[in-house]
């Protein structure tokens, strides 16, 4: 243990530590452009002084960029984003062997989540890191006077780039927010390639089955979905995409997937996905017509997109059968939940791969040391990330996985900037 436990936490035990500072150290082998970013910064110190509070998945690869902030001089606190998504010994690592204030606990009740948020708030923080939105909304709503201090935040996930955008329609945003998520280092790997093997990853390990076969109704086509829906072709499923947009309706059918309304899905599935990050996307009337035994699961960030109000006053008897796999007697048939109908790629098992996380949290140092030095400079509202740091982190995965690309020769780059070349 290389510092005194003094610093400020709420976690499950201490004693957890050895196994998480080995799991974090190996997480950070799969890292490597976070790692460069970590060696920049304990040069550079371009955080010096900025109180940070993270609201993220307390996970192995999340220690990995505490440890890049704090090397980069940041006073920086965590708590978690998700109740079950906190992994105990990686949070008492962070705290017993790096002196990272963390409040986190999985398993906590709603109550101890939403008074870690206001431990966050209490931290006044200069720049806030959300996954979800929930630290954000809660200084709008109820800490409007801290306002003054925050220099900015940076959001990792679709609902709460959401909450950001309606935020700013109602003119509550009055300082800039990155969209860290919508980086294309981002989305076109952590939502597509990680949610994907994550999800199907956490469905397997909590239930055992075998998806071959099997009918996987998958809600939502964003890169989420996408994600979800490939890996489960790949694993011999016969998929369905249910959609409320045209377009990406239009794309699943394109990409091979069968599409239909989630009341005709519901009657044929037998392993359903909520990917969408809105309200009560399966209902009573669709878990009415579900088979006996079928699995419901949701991997979009709140637990609100399956109408477990609904499937509970349906419900005769609930009984766990299995860690996280939660059965609802009704009176003719059960239907399985994952869970509790949260995020169940890290309710029931590690979430995504730390080599795609390294993207994703690369761009949320980056982000935060982009509001340090743009403080005062950048407009209120939501902000993308800065194009020169999307493509440096793409550049610096390929260097860090063997791979050269070509660069555009002084007559291409001429031409692409030319108007008067043509037929």
């Amino acid at each position: 243990m290389t510092t005194s436990v003094t610093v400020k936490h709420e976690i499950k035990d201490l004693t957890l530590a050895p196994l998480g500072k080995k799991r974090i150290a190996w997480a950070g082998r799969e890292m490597p452009v976070l790692r460069q970013i970590r060696e920049r910064f304990a040069q550079e110190k371009p955080l010096q002084g900025i109180r940070i509070a993270a609201c993220c998945h307390v996970t192995t690869e999340t220690a990995n960029l505490a440890l890049t902030l704090q090397a980069g001089g940041a006073d920086a606190l965590l708590i978690a984003s998700n109740p079950l998504s906190t992994q105990d010994d990686v949070a008492a690592s962070l705290v017993v062997d790096y002196g990272i204030p963390v409040f986190a606990i999985k398993g906590e009740d709603n109550a101890t989540y939403h008074r870690h948020v206001e431990v966050a708030l209490d931290h006044h923080p200069h720049i806030i890191i959300d996954d979800g939105g929930d630290v954000t909304t809660a200084l709008v709503r109820h800490r409007s006077h801290q306002v003054s201090e925050i220099i900015g935040t940076t959001e990792e996930t679709t609902t709460g780039l959401v909450r950001l955008r309606a935020m700013l329609a109602a003119g509550v945003l009055t300082f800039p927010a990155i969209a860290v998520n919508d980086a294309e280092t981002k989305h076109f790997f952590d939502n597509r390639y990680g949610t994907g093997q994550s999800t199907i990853d956490a469905i397997m390990r909590a239930t055992n089955i075998l998806l071959a076969g099997k009918v996987i109704v998958v809600a939502g086509y964003g890169w989420c979905g996408k994600g979800v829906a490939l890996r489960a072709r790949g694993l011999g499923a016969n998929v369905i995409v249910t959609e409320v947009v045209p377009v990406r309706a239009l794309e699943a059918v394109m990409d091979g997937f069968r599409v239909m309304p989630m009341l005709e899905a519901a009657k044929v599935g037998d392993v359903f996905i909520t990917v969408t990050g809105n309200k009560h996307v399966i209902r009573r009337e669709h878990m009415e017509v579900m088979k006996d035994g079928a699995i419901i699961c949701n991997s979009g960030h709140f637990d609100i997109e399956i109408d477990l109000v609904a499937l509970q006053q349906m419900s005769k008897d609930v009984q766990t059968v299995r860690p996280f796999v939660q059965e609802y007697i009704l009176a003719d048939k059960s239907l399985i939940v994952l869970g509790e109908g949260r995020l169940v790629n890290l309710a029931a098992a590690e979430g995504h791969p730390a080599s795609v996380m390294d993207m994703s949290f690369a761009n949320q140092a980056l982000a935060a040391e982009y509001l340090v030095k743009n403080k005062g400079k950048l407009a209120p509202g939501v902000l993308p990330v800065p194009q020169d740091i999307d493509q440096e982190i793409a550049r610096l995965k390929l260097q860090a996985m063997g791979i050269a690309i070509d660069s555009m020769t002084p007559e291409q780059i001429a031409y692409v900037n030319s108007w008067t070349e043509g037929t």
